[in-house]
């Protein structure tokens, strides 16, 4: 029996369907994050991303009217590694210093996912020829690199305060160099 080939169609439909159930899948991680995160700068920008996030995927339906197929969703195994290692780092930092760091990473992990699927699906659109389509899906892109940057940014301003944190119970735990330990 002979099967028929794939095709960049192919390849384009079944990633936009991998991306579509990533993306509701996101949406409800950013939900819980926003909830755990105990930042209002780190919390704010889930509930943010969240909102954008669902726009998102009313942006992936209408890719697929583009291309004439039907919305589906197709299980992403990759976004179901993401929020299950987001659970378990919750799960495992979530009373810690730590926490907010962690969740921050987590998103980050999630949004590099999405960024790099937008970036093949924008660049498979256009040489399907689908231009409609490629504007909604760089729409989505541009927005992913600019949460991804805004989560950098967040991110680098916790750990400062997560390390100072850190620097301060090393300093109060062990004398300073230089200076004599005082003897009971």
């Amino acid at each position: 029996m002979a099967t028929k080939q794939k095709t960049l169609q192919d390849a384009f439909y079944e990633t936009l369907k991998d991306v579509y159930y990533a993306e509701r899948q996101s949406v409800r991680a950013l939900k819980k994050s926003a909830k755990a995160a105990e930042h209002d700068e780190l919390r704010q920008a889930f509930e943010t991303h969240a909102e954008e996030s669902a726009n998102q995927v009313e942006r992936l339906q209408q890719v697929f009217e583009i291309i004439g197929k039907p919305a589906r969703g197709k299980t992403c195994e990759a976004m179901q590694g993401l929020t299950s290692e987001m659970e378990e780092d919750l799960e495992d930092f979530g009373d810690s210093p730590a926490a907010d760091a962690v969740l921050a990473a987590c998103a980050q992990a999630v949004e590099h996912y999405e960024i790099a699927r937008y970036g093949t699906l924008k660049t498979w659109a256009t040489q399907l020829g689908y231009g409609d389509a490629a504007k909604l899906l760089d729409e989505t892109l541009q927005e992913e690199k600019k949460t991804d940057q805004l989560l950098s940014e967040i991110a680098e301003r916790i750990n400062t305060e997560g390390s100072e944190a850190d620097d301060d119970q090393a300093e109060k735990a062990a004398p300073r160099k230089g200076s004599k330990a005082k003897v009971a």
